[in-house]
């Protein structure tokens, strides 16, 4: 039986792949896929990718391709949530700020440099007009976790994270949530190591057929939101919210999408060069 290691972030994106191991769907074709949890996100997946800790990654968009740009020896292979990620901007309960202009030149939260927190940060900069150079300053806190102690100790003044996912932190008075920031591209993609697809397409094609299946059923699955609620231990009209803005794809991502990531990318100075579209995606 072919072993495939596959890394992701434990969120609820990510349920369809927790149910379609818990079915066996990959071990009826053969394959052994082993999913592992990524709590740092998309810079240490992208670490794992290059180190070849796992093959696949439900990564980031905007990470991913600063990351194969940057040498990584990835292919994305199709956009995996076609909808932008909502990041919420965090601040610690007690904290003096109030408002997005109020953290202008404070030190941002990020889990590591390269990772969806970093490269957001300065897309909310971008968006209110702030000096990159002065008014961004960085704190690395490498999670979540490390995101709770860094706010609450005052290491770090303000940390961007998917809001519903943090929901359950400002729920309970550990955050307080400022503002939000949708990404202005689809949040994530699926990503592969070149040397896995490869040596291994056929495999590739078939998991992707079964995720895909999965995901483009995905909100008619029964009581698919108090799974959700329960598994992520979120509020029940939260998870209704985010399955009524989300929508999954099966589709490679187009040059269009690549394009505008891109040219963002470059202009906050994040990315050194725009790569060929046939550098970053290979069509299955």
């Amino acid at each position: 039986m072919k072993k495939v290691n596959i890394g992701g972030v434990p969120e609820h994106f990510n349920l369809a792949w927790y149910l379609t191991l818990k079915n066996g769907e990959y071990k009826a074709e053969g394959i052994n896929l082993r999913w592992h949890d990524y709590h740092g996100g998309t810079g240490a997946m992208c670490k794992g990718l290059r180190s070849g800790d796992i093959d696949i990654a439900v990564i980031l968009t905007e990470g991913i391709i600063k990351d194969i740009i940057d040498g990584n020896p990835s292919k994305i292979v199709q956009t995996f949530v076609e909808t932008p990620l909502i990041w919420g901007i965090h601040v610690a309960e007690d904290s003096k700020f109030k408002t997005t202009a109020d953290i202008k030149g404070t030190r941002a939260a990020i889990s590591r440099y390269g990772s969806g927190s970093h490269l957001m940060a300065y897309i909310n900069a971008k968006n209110n007009d702030w000096n990159l150079d002065k008014d961004l300053k960085f704190e690395v806190i490498r999670n979540l976790d490390g995101a709770v102690d860094g706010l609450t100790n005052g290491d770090a003044d303000y940390f961007m994270w998917e809001k519903f996912t943090t929901k359950p932190l400002v729920d309970d008075g550990i955050f307080r949530r400022i503002d939000n920031c949708p990404s202005p591209w689809p949040c994530f993609v699926i990503a592969v190591r070149e040397e896995f697809i490869e040596n291994n397409e056929d495999d590739l094609k078939t998991i992707l057929d079964i995720i895909n299946q999965t995901t483009s059923e995905f909100k008619s699955i029964p009581r698919i939101d108090k799974t959700i609620a329960n598994r992520y231990e979120q509020e029940l009209e939260d998870v209704q919210e985010w399955l009524s803005l989300t929508e999954w794809s099966q589709e490679v991502i187009d040059k269009k999408t690549i394009k505008n990531v891109q040219e963002q990318l470059f202009d906050l100075n994040i990315i050194p060069r725009k790569a060929d579209y046939s550098e970053l995606i290979h069509k299955i």
